[in-house]
């Protein structure tokens, strides 16, 4: 069965903190890259930061210095720390292999609920 819950998000202030969590199913979990995805408003989803088995990280050019990916592998887990929080910085957050894993049974790309993360004073 493929579990992706993510957790963590809330109301925050601009410059504020967050720390994401997700726990992901280890059948896809420990052969993947995993990434957090971010999709606001009326944009489309993007990557903004994937880290791969061997603990190589990239972000996106918006979120970098201000967000680290992390894994534990014993838990199935992956984080997101996120520091300086922006307004913009506000979106449903969601994590996923990268690329996105494909559901064989769904015949579409499988998402998580994701966790809101409002950034707002």
């Amino acid at each position: 069965q493929v579990q992706l819950v993510e957790s963590g998000g809330g109301l925050v202030q601009p410059e504020g903190s967050l720390r994401l969590s997700c726990v992901a199913s280890g059948s896809i979990f420990s052969r993947n890259a995993m990434g957090w995805y971010r999709q606001a408003p009326g944009k489309q989803r993007e990557l903004v930061a994937r880290i791969t088995t061997g603990d190589s990280t990239l972000y996106a050019d918006s979120v970098k210095g201000r967000f680290t990916i992390s894994r534990d592998n014993a838990k199935n887990t992956v984080y997101l720390q996120m520091n300086s929080l922006k307004p913009e910085d506000t979106a449903v957050y969601y994590c996923n292999t990268d690329p996105p894993f494909f559901h064989p049974y769904l015949r579409r790309p499988y998402w998580g609920q994701g966790t809101q993360v409002t950034v707002s004073s």
